[in-house]
């Protein structure tokens, strides 16, 4: 059986540049050699995309804190429009080579937030994980939460500013309307980076800053005392939810290093010790908050369930974590699904809707 060419896409501009790197390690040991014909495309810190060698492609791999992408200088590009022979290698003498399905494990801004998804769309390529839209919907917090609350899905409050609104934002009245603690996160970012935990007015401004600096967007949340939850999502038109996991941060909160470098930086329960009825609650709003969200293929979404039992999603992520101790593969494992078998069915479901989204007539002729 001729096997399916799978480009991975990985690394990338943004500050996950290196969960990016742990995430398409794992994803590139896993996937079924016998059934997939691997293409890497690396993309740098300064958004050169470029060819790798499978066999050696990073360097401190088994370090998380010091893992970087090694630079071959083979430029790549996509052809647009092409169905054949899309992928255009530049190197001593130039090539080309043909593409069946993208794998893009591109963590933050420039990858899970529709550019990337975009661009492929455009070189007519199928895309593993949410389209354009989702993909822009998920990663934009502020987007999220209004589209969530106009669908009645319980958030926690927030509030929104803009860079341009920065010098007119007043703690007493942030305070008011969402006491203390509250979280500072930007708008547009994953894993945690720039958010910062405010327990009292000295570290507002602080907080602020820091959130500024990674965009120019930010939402200040109540925080919500409780269990945190995940859920992992996964199929197109009728999605199925995850048995649930929780999160024990050993940390203030869930921070970047616990999540993707520290190992010990939180501890991780599945299945997660709750009541069946909440269980059911949660899977039921977590597939729900992803077609609302206009999501596909897969996306885990994050709750915290207080000890009333009540339950608030805290956000969703498009394109999840594949390391070693990220939550995404872990929950799907225990539900049944192995990391070969999870690999094979995101790329059957970009595979599906590419072939639904062909059907569509684009002209009068």
């Amino acid at each position: 059986m001729k096997k399916l060419k799978i480009a991975i896409l990985f690394g990338g501009k943004s500050t996950e540049h290196e969960v990016s790197l742990q995430s398409a390690k794992n994803i590139i040991t896993a996937i079924d050699k016998e059934k997939y014909e691997i293409t890497l495309i690396g993309i740098d810190k300064k958004g050169q995309w470029f060819l790798c060698d499978p066999k050696d492609y990073l360097v401190n791999e088994h370090n998380p804190r010091e893992i970087k992408l090694k630079h071959t200088g083979i430029a790549v590009v996509f052809q647009m429009g092409k169905s054949a022979e899309q992928l255009l290698c530049f190197a001593e003498k130039s090539y080309t080579k043909s593409i069946d399905v993208v794998f893009p494990i591109l963590h933050g801004a420039y990858g899970e937030d529709g550019t990337v998804q975009g661009l492929l769309k455009l070189a007519n390529l199928p895309c593993v994980g949410p389209s354009l839209l989702g993909s822009g919907i998920g990663m934009d917090k502020d987007v999220t939460k209004r589209l969530l609350r106009d669908a009645g899905i319980p958030i926690a409050k927030c509030l929104t500013f803009h860079q341009w609104e920065q010098k007119d934002i007043n703690i007493e009245t942030v305070v008011e309307e969402l006491g203390l603690p509250i979280f500072v996160k930007p708008a547009n970012l994953g894993s945690s980076v720039g958010i910062s935990k405010v327990k009292k007015r000295e570290q507002f401004l602080g907080a602020i800053q820091e959130a500024f600096s990674f965009d120019h967007k930010i939402v200040i949340e109540e925080c919500i005392e409780g269990q945190e939850i995940e859920c992992a999502v996964l199929g197109n038109e009728s999605p199925i939810a995850s048995a649930l996991g929780a999160v024990i941060p050993q940390q203030e909160f869930y921070s970047y290093a616990a999540k993707y470098i520290d190992e010990k930086g939180a501890d991780i329960q599945i299945p997660a010790e709750i009541s069946c009825e909440v269980v059911t609650v949660v899977q039921e709003l977590a597939i729900k908050a992803f077609q609302v969200l206009c999501c596909e293929g897969m996306a885990r979404v994050d709750f915290f369930v207080t000890k009333e039992n009540k339950v608030f999603i805290n956000e969703i992520n498009t394109i999840p974590g594949f390391t070693k101790i990220s939550m995404y593969p872990k929950l799907w494992d225990f539900s049944g699904v192995s990391y070969v078998e999870l690999i094979d069915k995101l790329i059957q479901l970009a595979l599906e809707r590419s072939k639904r989204e062909g059907q569509i007539q684009n002209s009068y002729e």
